[in-house]
């Protein structure tokens, strides 16, 4: 299995719908099993695909109560299985963070116990910021993602998550690569122009896309969909196609140099 965290310095950069879609790419380019898992305590991803926000099951609660999680996984078709957070009460959320705090091997001992077959991607959700569940995707992940909006609040936290990176990601022989996403980008707007292009000169080839400010990223979610499946015809969908075959094509990279 090929684990890839999805991670932002700062909230509101719509991590959650790049991973959603990004799993969605994935398991259709590639016809390999691709488990998008929710590390978030607010437990949005499952939005993307169709799961009632009130829906109890979820990794935290097969946690707490030493369940397997794949009985929390929900198939999607396509070879897309979605594991919520789950629903939790705020004394039970601070039970599972101690928990995850005392057990380095939580994330890695849950992920192999799926099951799922070798070639198989994990895209990881994770909260904004430092964090319990960050941490533990980041001493996993193979491939890391950073995704960013096109201003400077995003810019100026920026260097918080490449030292994050740096430093549990870049020790370990296994891990390969840190890509960066530009969402909501505008064109119309000469900060977001700016900043994407200051972007794409110092990650150079370790920009995976830009991701355009697209109106039917925003309806998707309000019909319970991806955007791929909303409108496949959106410049959104086109641009989250684009990032995941640079996801894919820098995933064959990793698999290549361990061989």
């Amino acid at each position: 299995m090929k684990i890839i965290a999805v991670v932002s310095a700062k909230g509101g950069v719509g991590k959650t719908t790049v991973t959603a879609n990004l799993a969605t790419a994935l398991a259709r380019q590639s016809g390999k099993t691709v488990v998008a898992v929710d590390l978030d305590p607010q437990n949005a991803l499952g939005l993307h695909f169709g799961i009632p926000p009130r829906e109890l099951r979820g990794l935290s609660r097969a946690t707490l109560a030493s369940q397997e999680w794949r009985n929390a996984c929900f198939e999607q078709g396509f070879g897309i299985y979605v594991l919520p957070y789950g629903v939790v009460t705020e004394d039970d959320r601070m039970a599972l963070e101690a928990h995850i705090d005392g057990h380095p091997d939580w994330l890695v001992r849950h992920l192999r116990s799926l099951d799922l077959p070798p070639d198989a991607i994990a895209l990881l959700d994770t909260p904004p910021g430092p964090s319990v569940y960050m941490r533990q995707a980041l001493g996993a992940a193979q491939l890391t993602i950073i995704v960013m909006l096109a201003d400077a609040a995003s810019y100026a936290t920026l260097p918080l998550m490449q030292r994050l990176v740096q430093t549990y990601c870049a020790p370990r022989a296994d891990f390969g690569d840190c890509l960066y996403i530009v969402n909501q980008v505008n064109n119309a707007r000469q900060l977001s122009k700016d900043i994407t292009r200051v972007m794409r000169q110092n990650v150079g080839d370790h920009l995976a896309g830009t991701i355009h400010e697209d109106q039917a990223v925003c309806e998707a979610l309000a019909y319970d969909k991806n955007t791929l499946d909303y409108d496949p015809s959106s410049q959104a969908t086109h641009d989250f196609i684009a990032c995941a075959e640079r996801v894919a094509a820098s995933l064959a990279k990793i698999q290549k140099a361990a061989q």
